[in-house]
């Protein structure tokens, strides 16, 4: 049994969106005043404020004649609210993450329905408080006998799209049949990504095809001197309706990059990159980011635990691209713009990122496969590589 979540966009009716809004709205004022509750207690009292405190507090506000609004939309997106904060102190306490933020308006947000706060029925959805079915548009169809467990309502501002998700456990057995095939996968700017068998994919460049018409109408926006006038309005909806095709086109796209590696070998092995730390270069930040490193391996991931997949991550400081796939030697220097050389000590020709893929491949075996691989000059030079690296 494998959990899923599955994404629509849906289009509400005037009181529908109404009601969804004032959902958003009230969501965030709850999370916002649990944070504060919290965060003063803290540094005013040194006492730490639980989730069954937060709730009580929430019971207590309803009552308020001033937040009397709050029994107008459905409790349960208000309680998942204070749960989620929960989730955002317990990642904070363990060291995974920053100091829960304040929720902002400008962001749109999202609220969170468990099974008590809708209803499932014929194929339709309907939310608490809500007379009609949500008007989804069904692009692909839930599996046979599944049924909605959590769904989650989310508006992005300021394109103003609303997105629905439906998280699923799918019974299905989704395992694909094994094969032999095993490839390393060297990602790269020019070539998105390139095989140990030599196959090149080109990187589509999602942001530069539309970065002229995105800098236009960027421009068009800052000459709009009153923020509040319905002009500046427009132009803020034209420029986020660009970034929304934006990363829609690379996010379909590395979808089905990602399910066709996935389809077509058992094994793959890539680089364990840090993408945000590589986007602190600021002449290639713009082409890291949107050649979506970070997103393609995160896919990768869940894709080959659902298709019983083996994925291999090695060491970012490997040095694929400087090492002989053929005797091991490694190059001192290797810049950026040589995308072809020669090895000194054997003399064969190497194709740059061929050459990375190989050794990634070679990397990523030795390290699941150590014996079987332990007369290898690449499996030499890996342990040498990883003695230098504790030491």
């Amino acid at each position: 049994m494998v959990e899923k979540a599955y994404k629509f966009r849906f289009y509400p009716t005037l009181e529908q969106e109404s009601l969804l809004r004032r959902t958003l709205g009230c969501v965030r004022l709850i999370y916002n005043k649990a944070l504060n509750a919290r965060t003063t207690a803290w540094y005013e009292k040194k006492e730490r404020v639980s989730y069954k405190q937060t709730s009580a507090m929430l019971t207590s506000w309803k009552k308020q004649e001033d937040l009397d609004f709050l029994r107008e939309v459905s409790s349960v997106p208000l309680q998942q609210s204070l749960r989620h904060l929960q989730t955002a102190f317990t990642n904070f306490f363990s060291g995974r993450a920053k100091y829960p933020n304040f929720k902002k308006k400008r962001n749109g947000g999202s609220a969170e329905f468990t099974s008590s706060g809708f209803k499932w029925k014929d194929g339709q959805v309907y939310l608490a408080k809500c007379a009609q079915p949500l008007p989804i548009r069904w692009s692909r169809q839930l599996p046979a006998g599944c049924v909605p467990s959590t769904i989650t309502v989310k508006l992005v501002e300021p394109s103003g799209r609303w997105s629905i998700s439906l998280r699923v456990n799918d019974t299905r057995y989704l395992r694909l049949k094994p094969i032999k095939k095993q490839v390393g996968v060297d990602l790269g700017i020019t070539n998105l990504l390139t095989t140990s068998d030599g196959k090149k994919v080109a990187n589509p460049k999602n942001l530069q095809k539309l970065h002229k018409k995105l800098r236009l109408a960027q421009k068009s926006l800052d000459r709009k001197p009153d923020k509040k006038s319905n002009n500046y309005y427009k132009a803020r909806l034209k420029v986020a309706k660009i970034h929304a095709k934006i990363k829609d086109s690379r996010l379909d796209y590395t979808h089905k990059l990602t399910t066709q590696l996935i389809r077509e070998n058992q094994t793959i092995v890539v680089e364990d990159l840090a993408p945000k730390n590589m986007v602190k270069n600021h002449k290639l930040a713009r082409a890291i980011s949107d050649a979506n490193w970070g997103e393609l391996v995160r896919q990768l991931e869940y894709k080959a635990d659902w298709y019983g997949r083996e994925l291999i991550k090695i060491d970012r400081y490997f040095p694929s691209s400087k090492l002989c796939s053929n005797c091991g030697h490694v190059v001192e220097k290797l810049p950026l713009n040589i995308r072809e050389w020669d090895c000194p000590e054997c003399g064969i020709h190497h194709d740059r990122d061929i050459n990375a893929a190989i050794n990634i491949l070679a990397a990523g075996l030795a390290v699941s496969a150590p014996v079987a691989h332990g007369g290898d000059p690449l499996w030499r030079r890996w342990q040498v590589f990883r003695s230098d690296r504790k030491t």
